[in-house]
């Protein structure tokens, strides 16, 4: 490792299943190279998992267990909080990395070595480890990512508009700039979107993203995630019409017109909505069902501010 080459605090917030948790951990463990370092933020209390780390005894690792729950939002910040190093991942506790994911990582910042966000190239995988195409990844593909090859760098109101439109982001993939996001944080009000909510912040104050194809990450998908939790109950859906109606205001005061549009007709969040109702009302959850109707086909109300 030289003088010059970027140092990566891998990040993960840890909450729930203990075997995929460890899957994660020996994932990074297999990484190819030797400037990262790896923090587990332990937020839950499951009894075995401080002598787990104890026994793995890797000096690569480090591992805290948090005084009292924090929540999602809450352990995101703890998680910058002690990240040091110039570049920072904030893994899924259930993914993945490969072993070529800071070799991908490390060519898109050549390339664009003042991007505050690279994404590389993910495959996505079920409860049980094996690649899937679910409806939503395959229009994110399809329908909002994107279309070039190869690496690239996007910004501006081109790159927020597309966002707005579909988030066709992995959030627990991407590599941040250390700098950047700390000083922004994550918004503690927010707390399912508050990763589009930070990438927003960063294209606002001018930043880029760096985009790679290789694949080189596994992103979990499953019925368990807390945004399917809360996907379920309507509350999802009520914290990101909230979102999209503040971002369309800043949006029209910045006079990015085209991206103001995208957040207010927010669709593919819209249409995400009218897919889980009928799940909705199969598990009982009839209430919840109506909210999630609503939302898709209701007209935007006033946002209620930050």
């Amino acid at each position: 490792m030289t003088a010059e080459s970027p140092q990566f605090d891998i990040m993960l917030p840890y909450y729930g299943d203990v075997g995929l948790m460890q899957d994660a951990v020996r994932s990074v463990l297999a990484l190819d190279g030797d400037d990262w370092r790896l923090t587990v933020v332990d937020d839950g209390t499951e009894p075995d998992v401080p002598g787990w780390f104890e026994e793995l005894a890797d000096p690569r690792v480090r591992y805290f267990r948090n005084e009292h729950n924090l929540g999602v939002t809450g352990n995101f910040n703890r998680c910058l909080e002690l990240a040091t190093f110039d570049h920072v991942v904030l893994m899924g506790c259930d993914d993945l990395m490969h072993p070529n994911y800071l070799r991908v990582v490390r060519e898109a910042l050549r390339s664009a070595p003042d991007a505050a966000m690279v994404q590389p190239g993910v495959v996505v995988i079920d409860s049980a480890g094996q690649p899937v195409d679910t409806l939503a990844d395959s229009v994110k593909r399809r329908l909002y990512a994107p279309r070039h090859q190869g690496a690239g760098e996007l910004g501006g109101e081109e790159l927020a508009a597309g966002l707005l439109r579909g988030n066709w982001l992995y959030f627990p993939s991407i590599c941040w700039r250390t700098d950047a996001v700390r000083e922004r944080g994550f918004r503690e009000d927010l707390k399912v979107i508050q990763d589009l909510a930070l990438v927003m912040e960063l294209i606002v104050a001018g930043e880029r993203l760096a985009v790679a194809e290789e694949v080189c990450f596994s992103y979990r998908r499953h019925a368990m995630s807390e945004s399917s939790a809360k996907a379920f109950t309507g509350d999802r859906f009520t914290e990101a019409q909230r979102f999209f109606l503040e971002t369309a205001a800043q949006l029209d005061g910045m006079g990015w017109n085209r991206a103001a549009l995208a957040a207010r007709r927010h669709r593919s969040t819209r249409l995400h909505a009218l897919t889980l109702a009928p799940a909705a009302i199969s598990r009982g959850k009839v209430r919840a069902a109506g909210t999630l109707v609503r939302f898709a086909v209701g007209p935007p109300v006033a946002s209620a501010g930050r």
